[in-house]
């Protein structure tokens, strides 16, 4: 709650008439002052009345992919039994507002408002509270509350489809590396035989040594594994079109590909970023809404990849900026079997570290593209 300027004003004129007749004997002063105060007490009255309502609100789909339709349906009801709501309100959406028509809305109806949620960029949107605004009659006093809880829409990146992903690669001990798209069993462990375990799996010379049935547990240790690494450094984007990293998003759209392309094969993939938060998100996607542009450092996050060995394959997305950083993310050619690089934005092709397969594209579809070119997918 907050006087207006006009209401500051008449309480200032208030007290000045009722200090000037009390001091000097004018008594219609003083009453002309009093009758201001008595306003100002008539609005604070007023505005400090809450409506009672009760706020409902629907998000369909809660997540889309950017450019998709999304909506949202609110649900206002007063609530109160005998005075009708007269407020102004308010529905966040975003940076924006959208009004919603509570005048005069009488006591047990409701009203619904649906409007669409932008989803022309990438990002998580938030939506509502509803805002309440109140005002007395003389404008003298407003009162702002919020009712009702929030909702969210993450906007994903685009996905362009991927005909294929990389296949597990297997290191022998004699320094060979072998596809395996299929994985292989390695013996793990022992543990306690349970009914309905394999027979075939019991490990009889322990088990006649301990006296206690003891089964295998085999591991497969070469399924096909992939470390997505987002670049997400300022300065591997330079390049800025109405508030956006052109750049960025194209990288943010090859990410969201590989990985939906990953999952839809059965394949399991970690989506890390350069900066910022480098656990593994539950969500990738949801994780791809939320990722901005940071300062950051490249050699650390190689080289937490190189100590963390999280897969067999590295895929390695960043912008123009970083053209000459590849030889870092080359480097793991070691403790990763296999390195690809996709470097976004117009210019010249980046040379590739030996081992290593660096796709040039301006855009995600373009990558897509060179994606779906490279042989021994």
């Amino acid at each position: 709650m907050r006087p207006t300027a006009r209401g500051v004003g008449l309480a200032v004129a208030g007290v000045a008439l009722v200090g000037v007749g009390w001091r000097f004997g004018y008594a219609e002063l003083a009453a002309l002052g009093g009758a201001a105060l008595v306003a100002i007490a008539f609005a604070l009255a007023h505005a400090a009345w809450r409506p009672r309502l009760a706020v409902s609100r629907q998000v369909e789909p809660d997540r889309v992919a950017r450019g998709e339709p999304a909506g949202v349906i609110l649900t206002v009801r007063n609530s109160a039994r005998l005075r009708a709501a007269n407020v102004l309100a308010h529905d966040r959406c975003g940076p924006a507002t959208v009004p919603v028509p509570v005048l005069r809305l009488r006591p047990g109806r409701d009203t619904t408002v649906d409007y669409p949620v932008p989803t022309t960029r990438r990002g998580v949107v938030l939506v509502g509270p509803l805002r309440v605004a109140r005002r007395d009659p003389l404008g003298l006093v407003t009162a702002a509350r919020s009712h009702g809880g929030t909702g969210t829409v993450w906007v994903h990146p685009r996905i362009h489809p991927l005909t294929a992903v990389p296949v597990g690669a297997l290191r022998s001990l004699d320094g060979r590396v072998d596809n395996v798209p299929h994985g292989t069993i390695t013996f793990d462990s022992l543990r306690e035989y349970v009914v309905g375990d394999e027979l075939r799996r019991v490990h009889w010379r322990t088990s006649a040594r301990i006296g206690e049935l003891m089964v295998r547990e085999q591991l497969d240790t070469s399924l096909p594994r992939l470390v997505v690494l987002l670049d997400n450094r300022a300065a591997a984007h330079p390049d800025r079109t109405g508030g956006e990293a052109p750049t960025f998003e194209a990288a943010c759209e090859a990410a969201a590909s590989v990985v939906t392309a990953a999952a839809r094969e059965d394949v399991d993939v970690t989506l890390l970023l350069v900066t910022g938060d480098t656990t593994p998100a539950t969500r990738p996607l949801d994780r791809l809404a939320e990722a901005t542009l940071a300062a950051g450092d490249l050699g650390a996050a190689t080289d937490r990849l190189r100590q963390q060995r999280a897969g067999d394959t590295v895929v390695f997305l960043t912008g123009t900026g970083a053209r000459g950083d590849l030889g870092l993310v080359g480097a793991l050619r070691g403790p990763y079997a296999a390195v690809v690089a996709a470097v976004f934005g117009q210019g010249s092709t980046p040379a590739a570290a030996e081992g290593m397969v660096v796709l040039d594209a301006a855009d995600g579809a373009a990558f897509a593209a060179a994606w779906d070119g490279v042989r021994g997918w």
